[in-house]
């Protein structure tokens, strides 16, 4: 009897331990979204890219042109291959009623093998254009969100437009803006259930003036995030999506390296914990 209720009791550690450990042993997979390096060139980004140990990009316009001919496009991604990076997304991609524009986006990501693509549109129409190319394409969509003034600033009214819709149409998170809404990161994560495809990683301190709220750029874990409760959301859904590292503020994309290091040792320290 001893001998079976010790043989219960080492399956029930066991499986407490294998239903804990993706949890305990969860690090997220980061990168970098290109706005944060805007004053620099594409060879620039490589190389800081590069030097910093980042190899999830999330590039802008400036650096990835889903316009450019297709020859363009692939010389420069023989050259991210070369230096072992990887452009996973590309945005936020402008979009358009013109169906043919929107295809030529897909097909630029088609080209890179990317699975996913950040956008913004300025029409609630485009969302039905886009969801015919999800499902001819099998590429993902992330809505991002800039403030509470935008049209997907709510992340309620994001999750009705995408209630009924495709399951590979979701969300980009940027937390800063989400913070600067006043919601709380960690609680929209949850509430999306399941459909954050991308992070963007950003804070932003909040300040209440005489003209409203006032939201500035911080490094990263030095604003009003809740960082600490959305980690603990991303080791509980075990989450395989990319944190972006990314500012708005002029001063610190004007000198990145600090920023882009500090959110690199936060990010460490969060998931060390």
């Amino acid at each position: 009897m001893k001998s079976l209720l010790r043989s219960l009791l080492a399956g029930v550690a066991a499986l407490t331990l294998a239903s804990v450990s993706p949890a305990a042993d969860y690090q997220p997979k980061l990168g970098i979204q290109t706005w944060t390096l805007r004053n620099m060139n594409f060879d620039q980004v490589v190389e800081f890219a590069t030097k910093h140990q980042i190899k999830q990009l999330q590039m802008i316009g400036n650096h990835m042109d889903p316009h450019a001919p297709v020859a363009e496009t692939r010389r420069k991604k023989a050259i991210l291959d070369q230096h072992g990076l990887v452009c996973y997304t590309f945005g936020v991609a402008g979009t358009s009623l013109d169906q043919a524009k929107n295809r030529q986006l897909f097909e630029f990501a088609k080209e890179l093998g990317i699975k996913v693509i950040v956008v913004e549109p300025g029409d609630f129409k485009i969302l039905d254009l886009l969801e015919e190319l999800v499902k001819e394409y099998d590429i993902r969509i992330a809505i991002h969100n800039h403030g509470i003034t935008s049209l997907y600033g709510n992340p309620t009214v994001v999750k009705n437009l995408l209630r009924h819709r495709d399951p590979r149409m979701g969300v980009c998170m940027d937390v800063g803006w989400v913070t600067s809404a006043r919601f709380d990161a960690a609680k929209v994560f949850r509430d999306y259930e399941g459909r954050v495809y991308d992070i963007h990683l950003k804070d932003k301190k909040v300040n209440n003036t005489p003209n409203g709220d006032v939201a500035t750029d911080t490094k990263i874990g030095e604003g009003d995030a809740n960082y600490n409760g959305l980690f603990a959301e991303l080791k509980k859904a075990n989450w395989d999506g990319v944190l972006a590292i990314e500012t708005d503020s002029g001063a610190f994309a004007g000198s990145p390296d600090g920023f882009v290091a500090a959110a690199k040792e936060f990010v460490a320290k969060g998931f060390a914990e």
